[in-house]
This record gives structure tokens, C-alpha cells and sequence, in this order.
């Protein structure tokens, strides 16, 4: 990826729709090459942040930067930015080749040049043969093919694309999710891919920004924003972590990470300081969040009747199953009391499947990096 001046840039934007504010105020620089995905539930902000920077919707306040220039009073036939949308938005009375080279004759290219470059397009979807199709004749993908086709063949220096994948079926949408992002890879040109799909988000994007009520939660890539989420609704949303309401008990320093020697009701553990600043823990007692995915965590059987010394939780296996390989425990968090004070899932290979509904537990992390402090 390029280390020159951001492709795109959005400064403050804002926008309502009468009452409802559903942007509040969103900055965002997207470098040029780039793929990376608007993840967040409906209603965030996502489409409305896409039309906006096609030229759809009008910004109430803040602005639009292509290539360092202020685009936003240009008409979207002016911005040389396409969109592919989810249901796909085909001519139906156009076969395949006149769908592809609409825009093209529109802006007049010479005959031989259409030809050249609708068959370029067609050849990269791996369409090639299906130029004289209508498309009632084609199967979802294909004409998911086509769009995407038709979008490229202007080439643009920005593609966006709402959720295109949406309205495939899961095995479909997978073989696709691999080809777009082979597609992006040889043109070099910058996706910016809208899903609510966490999956598809962490496998195809070199960079993830969440959404969240017309704000952008956490922007980085999809390996930062799974593994050191800022906030609680980062955590849960990226791969639906286990919070845990902690005191801060201790710091110490290892290998130059900050680590936070923790109490919660069940027992002690030992995790990652919070990157942001905002919220990183500052005096002993005070009350944070933890966040830890249920892939990381190790439950054991408890050691002795009574293992309260020994670092981890106390826990009661509430239930258990196996899905895709891997085991998935649910616990019950007890305190020393006896008082259920939480309840945790742990989802991973490997795990004692002997250990059964009932069975008191110990509770802990795979190792002192997989457990971080997040903003509520």
C-alpha cells in the first residue's frame, strides 16, 4: 500500500434526514489501493457515508477530497467514482455487453475502444462468452459478475460497493468474497466494501472501520480492531467477545507491553492495557471493562475444592456442545460466596471434553495478551 498523500478524505461530515441525524460528524482518509470495509449494524451510517461520497446524497456539513480536490458540489457523472449495489440495478431489456458499456457510450468512447474494454471486464469477472445474455438468463452471481463489470470498466480510481454479496447464498458469497478481492488486487484500485458481515469484513479488507450510530467506533486493520478492540461495542460486534466488569489491582511492564493485574468477583487474571489513552486505566479500584474472546479462553478443571489461590476464575460448566470442530463451553463466573457473578464462553480446539454440566472450573486466558481493557 502506498505511503502517499490518503486518495480520498472526508472532513466533518454530517447529514439528517429530517429529525434523525445519521451522520454526526465523520472524518476518514482511505489511501489510494486500499480495500477497506464500513462494518456496522443497519441504520449506522454506512450507505448513507457511501452515497455521499458518490455524489447520491448532499453532506449537510463537511467535506468530500478525490486526489486533494474538493469535490463535493460536483454531479456523480463528474466524480469518476462507480458503485455496485446489492441488487445489482441491470437494465433488463440490455444484454450483458450493452449493460457493461452503457456509460461508456454515454461519454461518447470510439466503438473499437468499447469493444476492447467491455471484453477486458468480461474476461476479468470470468464472464467471457456471455456478452449477447439478458439478465433474466443469468444466475445471482452472474449478474453480480456483470455490475461489477460495469462498474470497472470506466476505471475508476475509487469502486464502492453496499453490501454486493448480500443477496447470494453463503457458498456463493465465499467464492466471491475470494475473486473481488483477486479483482482489487490486480487493478490496484480502492475498495470501499460495506457489510454487517464479520466474517467477510476480516477476511477480504486490509482495514476495518466499525460503525456505530453515525460515528466510526475504531478504524484499523481487521487484525488490530479483532485482537485489540477500543471499545465494548468494537469487541462485541468484531467476533462477539466476553466483557467482564474488573477493579485494577497492580501494573507491570513485559517485553514493553503494559499489563493490568485484575480483579473480578471470581477471581484474579492479568491482561493487556488499553491502547487508547482515553481509556487506559489510571489508579488502583478503579472499575473497567474487559474484553476476551471466547476463542482464547482455557477452562480447566478446577485443581482442589478449594484453588482460590491460584490465578484465573471460578467457575460451573453450564452447558457444552461441539460446533465446526471445536468445543464451546458456557461457565457460570462464581464469586467467593458462592454468588453466580458472570457468565462466560469459551469456543476453541482442544479443550478436556470430558468436562461435564456441573463441573467446577477454572477459568483463564491463553496467555497474558489475549484479554484488553475497552471504553464502555
Amino acid at each position: 500500500m502506498s505511503s502517499e498523500n490518503p486518495l480520498l478524505v472526508l472532513q466533518g461530515i454530517k447529514k439528517s434526514f429530517g429529525a434523525i441525524q445519521v451522520l454526526r460528524g465523520i472524518d476518514l482518509e482511505v489511501r489510494r489501493g486500499e480495500f477497506i470495509t464500513l462494518l456496522g449494524p443497519s441504520g449506522c451510517g454506512k450507505t448513507t457515508t457511501l452515497r455521499i461520497i458518490a455524489g447520491l446524497e448532499e453532506a449537510d456539513e463537511g467535506r468530500v477530497f478525490l486526489e486533494g480536490r474538493d469535490i463535493g458540489a460536483l454531479e456523480p457523472d463528474r466524480r469518476n467514482i462507480r458503485m455496485v449495489f446489492q441488487n445489482y440495478a441491470l437494465f433488463p431489456h440490455m444484454n450483458v455487453e450493452n449493460n457493461i458499456a452503457y456509460s461508456l457510450r454515454l461519454k461518447g468512447r470510439p466503438r473499437a475502444e468499447i469493444r476492447e474494454r467491455c471484453a477486458r471486464a468480461l474476461k476479468l469477472v470470468q464472464l467471457a462468452g456471455f456478452e449477447k445474455r439478458l439478465p433474466r438468463e443469468l444466475s445471482g452471481g452472474q449478474k453480480q459478475r456483470v455490475a461489477l463489470a460495469r462498474a470497472l470498466v470506466s476505471r475508476p480510481p475509487v469502486l464502492l460497493l453496499d453490501e454486493p454479496l448480500g443477496a447470494l447464498d453463503l457458498q456463493l458469497r465465499r467464492k466471491m468474497q475470494i475473486e473481488l478481492k483477486e479483482i482489487q488486487r490486480q487493478l490496484g484500485i480502492t475498495f470501499i466494501y460495506i457489510t454487517h458481515d464479520q466474517e467477510e469484513a476480516l477476511s477480504m479488507s486490509d482495514r476495518i472501520a466499525v460503525m456505530r450510530e453515525g460515528l466510526f467506533e475504531q478504524t484499523g486493520t481487521a487484525a488490530d480492531v479483532y485482537e485489540r478492540p477500543l471499545t465494548s461495542f468494537a469487541a462485541r460486534f468484531v467476533g462477539n467477545a466476553n466483557l467482564l466488569r474488573v477493579k485494577l489491582i497492580s501494573r507491570k511492564t513485559d517485553q514493553g507491553n503494559t499489563l493490568l493485574v485484575l480483579e473480578h468477583p471470581a477471581g484474579r487474571v492479568l491482561a493487556l492495557a488499553a491502547e487508547d489513552r482515553a481509556a487506559m486505566p489510571e489508579e488502583s479500584g478503579e472499575e473497567l471493562t474487559l474484553a476476551v474472546r471466547s476463542e482464547y479462553v482455557v477452562i480447566k478443571a478446577a485443581p482442589s475444592p478449594d484453588a482460590s489461590g491460584a490465578a484465573g476464575l471460578d467457575a460451573l460448566v453450564t452447558a457444552k456442545s461441539f460446533a465446526g470442530g471445536q468445543l464451546r463451553i458456557g461457565a457460570s463466573l462464581v464469586g467467593k460466596n458462592g454468588e453466580i457473578c458472570g457468565e462466560i464462553t469459551a469456543s476453541r480446539h482442544g479443550m478436556d471434553s470430558s468436562l461435564s454440566i456441573g463441573d467446577r472450573v477454572r477459568v483463564d486466558w491463553e496467555d497474558s495478551c489475549r484479554a484488553v481493557v475497552v471504553r464502555d
